[in-house]
């Protein structure tokens, strides 16, 4: 059972950056896909971010291309995402998830970590 734990969150003036990681249990399958989601509230859960684990292929929803940017130390079995120039509406919990695969929606991954609040001030 691969468990994934968020951190990295917090509070931060509009414009400003914050980095956050996902820290797998053991190592990560080679062809897995790792992906960051996003909740604001009272809204579904939205594709941020996602990367295959062994490849360098990255893919970004529109609203955060040239501001974010998915990365992994494979030696850490962890993922980060860096997220700049942020913006009141990235406020949400921030979720990193993992599947087999290729996929954008979230209904089809299969493990997910906790969240971590990532709040922008304006």
């Amino acid at each position: 059972q691969v468990q994934l734990v968020e951190s990295g969150g917090g509070l931060v003036q509009a414009g400003g950056s914050l980095t956050l990681s996902c820290a797998s249990s053991e190592r990560t399958f080679s062809n897995s896909f790792m992906a960051w989601f996003r909740q604001a509230p009272g809204k579904e859960r939205d594709f941020v971010a996602a990367a295959f684990w062994n490849i360098g292929t990255t893919y970004y929803t529109d609203s955060v291309k040239g501001r974010f940017t998915i990365s992994k130390d494979n030696a850490k079995n962890t993922l980060y995402l860096q997220m700049n120039s942020l913006k009141s509406e990235d406020t949400a919990v921030y979720y990193c998830a993992a599947r087999r695969g290729y996929s954008t929606h979230e209904r089809d991954y299969d493990y997910w970590g906790q969240g971590t609040q990532v709040t922008v001030s304006s």
